[in-house]
């Protein structure tokens, strides 16, 4: 038997539906955890399915933290008006923009991401390995290994999401297209800084993000 406080529990957790919640719980006999596991791979599974379709709806959003120290302008896309002006929708652009404050990627996804740049990486890395002492055999391996690293630092969607790092930015999106019925798409992003490429103090933005969402 399913109790409605494990429904609510695995609904406040996820932001599923009540009925998606309750089967998952079935599915998984009760097992909280495994009812999650299930929530994502379903949302997952969805999201893959909307990705072809066209998103050319949405906002363009913004976000100033620390009194006009950092500022960011992100766009958005859904496939209709309606959905753009759900109020979770908005609530999920608004933390996207936080994240591109935070964590300053450089781009949405890796495609987006220039062959040269990684290319230049890749050489970085394998003269670091070289000078590490490391066996040839093994660099490659290496070199690949620390360029996935590379893409979850400078790629939005491969970033922890900063209010739950457990999960990446790409799963919530994902979530969001489950829930929504819609797809959406993070489409593009500008991030500013006051003073970027003067000298200046090393700063924690990440925390100071999320300690005033936390507020």
């Amino acid at each position: 038997m399913i109790k409605a406080s494990d429904v609510k529990e695995l609904r406040e957790r996820t932001g599923s539906g009540m009925m998606d919640c309750k089967n998952a719980l079935t599915e998984s006999n009760g097992d909280m955890e495994k009812a999650i596991e299930i929530l994502r791979e379903k949302g997952l599974a969805a999201a893959a399915k909307k990705a072809g379709r066209i998103a050319s709806e949405g906002i363009v959003d913004s976000y100033i933290h620390g009194g006009g120290r950092i500022g960011v302008l992100i766009e958005v896309n859904s496939e209709t008006d309606f959905v753009a002006k759900n109020e979770e929708f908005k609530q999920f652009v608004k933390d996207m923009a936080m994240q591109v404050a935070a964590s300053n990627p450089l781009y949405v996804k890796r495609e987006d991401v220039d062959l040269h740049l990684i290319e230049k990486e890749k050489e970085i890395y394998r003269a670091q390995a070289l000078n590490e002492g490391k066996p040839e055999k093994i660099i490659d391996r290496m070199v690949e290994g620390r360029i996935e690293k590379y893409y979850k630092e400078i790629c939005l969607l491969e970033q922890p999401f900063i209010k739950d790092t457990e999960r990446t930015v790409n799963d919530i999106l994902s979530s969001m297209i489950a829930k929504i019925g819609e797809n959406i798409s993070i489409r593009r992003f500008a991030r500013f800084e006051r003073g970027e490429g003067l000298a200046k103090k090393e700063d924690n933005f990440a925390d100071e993000v999320l300690g005033q969402i936390c507020k």
